[in-house]
């Protein structure tokens, strides 16, 4: 059972971008992403208007922070140095990052961005009014082949993900509120996680519990992002479930397409139909195949069956410390890519399986969360995808 991020990891990412870095002419690199940075140092913050700026230079990690973050970030073994500015606006984010840069001897920067990003209304000076600035997205392509350990971060993701579906399936009867069957699913998974890791667990939610489990239902079901409807579960409702975790900064992603009683004959076809989709593209996946491949599959099967009205949206995505990653399983993928290494699936990535159909009244979606490996694939969600699994029966 894997909990937490060894701390060889942090060491190995660092001397990454430390290599990356020695083959430009930049003095250091900067990252203003509050994900890049987390997965750089460990060091976890929300992104606000008050921004956090990282520096690394080929001896040294240096970072400035609003006054509120000092405690959280002193002693991280990664970081040498931390700067602070007291808030915005009134303190003076960029001036107190370049001031620690003039203080490494730094005059050109490679950055992931030329300024913090506007979270929340900030708006600020450019890093180039002050340096030379260069782009580069180094820890965005790092982060798109995970490592041993991180895959089994998301495993162990998987297994709270699936006590918190379990809960889904079995609260969820006639009479019941959407909203009030997510909240005791995702509270009582979460107490069950948190008992049974005890101080193993890291971490890395505020205000919640670290499993989310929850569901649509009737006509919200036919929007791909539908709201959590203010109408009680009837018989005869299609639900479409969401169930994760988070484990120190990583999450899977399960979905499940669920019928309050039993479906209609027409529920069973589109259930039938979206099952085999995603049935194709789990088989279409694998170390070098076009990242494209796996979405065009599933394209020609819905063009085949007379369906492709009722897509919405690709098949999936890579999925490690945000929801969304890339690479995207889209048909459009490789034509994006200017690098061809870009465009293939490679070890290490982690997709969900996620291919749709929405008829206007319903829709119809499983999602699982896939670790490509050296010689194929490993399916780390694992509650029932067949129609059996998933029709919900009470009384």
């Amino acid at each position: 059972m894997t909990t937490r991020l060894p701390e060889r990891e942090y060491d190995a990412r660092l001397a990454a971008v430390r290599d990356r870095l020695a083959r430009t002419p930049a003095d250091a690199a900067v990252w203003f992403d509050a994900t890049s940075i987390a997965y750089l140092t460990g060091f976890h913050h929300v992104q606000t208007e008050r921004p956090v700026i990282l520096a690394v230079t080929e001896e040294r990690a240096e970072i400035t922070v609003p006054r509120l973050e000092v405690e959280r970030v002193d002693g991280n073994p990664r970081i040498d140095a931390v700067h602070r500015y007291f808030d915005y606006p009134g303190g003076m984010p960029i001036p107190t990052a370049v001031s620690m840069l003039r203080d490494l001897d730094v005059e050109s920067v490679a950055a992931d961005a030329d300024g913090a990003p506007g979270t929340m209304g900030y708006r600020g000076a450019d890093l180039s009014t002050y340096l030379d600035v260069t782009r580069q997205d180094w820890v965005w392509r790092m982060r798109w082949a995970k490592s041993e350990a991180e895959v089994a971060l998301i495993r162990e993701s998987a297994r709270w993900a699936n006590l918190g579906h379990r809960y889904l399936a079995d609260y969820a009867e006639p009479g019941a509120h959407p909203a009030t069957v997510s909240q005791r699913a995702a509270t009582d998974a979460s107490r069950a996680m948190l008992d049974a890791l005890g101080d193993r667990y890291v971490e890395r939610v505020r205000g919640t519990g670290p499993v989310r489990a929850g569901f649509v239902s009737a006509r919200e079901t036919a929007l791909p992002h539908g709201h959590t409807p203010n109408r009680r579960l009837r018989e005869g409702d299609v639900i479409i479930t969401g169930a994760s975790a988070n484990v120190d900064g990583y999450r899977s992603e399960l979905e499940r397409t669920m019928f309050v009683g039993e479906p209609t004959d027409e529920q069973v076809h589109y259930f039938e139909l979206m099952l085999e989709a995603q049935t194709i593209a789990i088989e279409a996946l694998g170390p070098g195949v076009p990242v494209a491949d796996v979405d065009q599959a599933v394209w020609d099967y819905f063009r085949e069956q007379g369906v492709t009205d009722l897509a919405r949206h690709h098949v999936g995505h890579n999925i490690g410390m945000d929801g969304h990653e890339p690479p995207y399983l889209d048909r459009g993928w490789g034509e994006a890519q200017a690098d061809p290494g870009n465009r293939l699936i490679e070890p290490g990535h982690v997709y969900t399986i996620e291919p749709g159909l929405y008829t206007g009244t319903e829709g119809y979606r499983h999602s699982d969360t896939v670790a490509i490996t050296e010689d194929g694939t490993e399916r780390i969600t694992y509650f029932p995808r067949e129609l059996e699994g998933n029709v919900i029966r009470y009384g």
